[in-house]
């Protein structure tokens, strides 16, 4: 991986993932959340650095180049197999990769511009949230609000530091089906600064300052989704730090992104499609 250096505008925490593919050689396709919004906000122009928990002989490089990567040795992977029925998706999880804590931060990466907090697996310590006083501090808690039984099939829950998280949070992405119930989203856009909840093919809503925004999403042709929240978490917080702040135009480019990215199945071609056909 590439040297440590300094300053970075994009640090997003969480697993690379194995995502089950049977049509690879390997049987995998690299994913997760640092991956699909590491890639974007390199796209994008960011000097982009990750921090990840792998197994020392999962070779990142393929899809790293370019990115600085910090990788905590783990035993395991976290491996995801993501099934699509229509426009809804069942996650199982194989495999968990290990914890990511503050100690494992590297000292040249305290002061990002944005950092991103993405946990799959519950393997990200929430106390990062308070560890960038001057940076955007975004989230996608989607790997906090999981549970899953001895079949590795992923249900939504609650859990217990969600208050903290979503208040000291510059800003919160989720998806409508990470939500346990109504009363989780209300809780979720009483605690939070800005509150984005994606929606597959109708866009996202923005709650920001008492006021609740739909914001459309272009129409495409689907190829492949995997990837997409997370696509558009990346885009729409670089949008956000890059704007002054302004949530809906943020939402506006990030669905762009986003949708653009399901018309292509490769991760290279995912993260520029939206440059491509605009």
């Amino acid at each position: 991986m590439s040297e440590l250096t300094s300053p970075i505008d994009y640090l997003v925490i969480g697993t690379v993932t194995r995502d089950i593919a049977p049509e690879e050689p390997t049987g995998y396709k690299a994913g997760g959340t640092v991956t699909f919004s590491g890639r974007v906000a390199q796209a994008l122009g960011c000097h982009t650095a990750v921090l990840t928990s792998a197994r020392p002989d999962y070779d990142l490089t393929p899809f790293m180049a370019g990115i600085e990567v910090s990788v905590i040795p783990s035993e395991e992977d976290s491996i995801f197999d993501n099934i699509y029925q229509g426009n809804n998706r069942i996650q199982v999880v194989h495999g968990v990769s290990g914890k990511i804590g503050m100690p494992d931060l590297p000292a040249a990466w305290q002061n990002p511009a944005i950092v991103h907090l993405g946990p799959l697996t519950n393997e990200v310590d929430p106390e990062f949230v308070n560890a960038f006083p001057d940076s955007l501090v975004g989230i996608t808690p989607q790997g906090w609000m999981r549970r899953w039984g001895d079949d590795g099939r992923i249900y939504a829950r609650s859990f217990a530091a969600e208050q903290m998280i979503l208040e000291a949070a510059t800003a919160t992405v989720i998806s409508e089906e990470d939500l346990l119930d109504d009363t989780m989203l209300e809780r979720y856009i009483e605690w939070a600064n800005i509150l984005v909840m994606t929606q597959n093919y109708a866009g996202c809503t923005v709650f920001f300052n008492g006021g609740v925004h739909q914001v459309p999403a272009p129409q495409i042709e689907l190829v492949e989704p995997t990837g997409a929240g997370d696509i558009f978490a990346g885009a729409f917080f670089v949008q956000l730090w890059r704007n002054g702040g302004d949530p809906i135009q943020a939402a506006e480019f990030a669905n762009k992104v986003a949708a653009h990215s399901v018309t292509k199945a490769e991760l290279s071609e995912k993260v520029v499609a939206w440059h491509d056909l605009d």
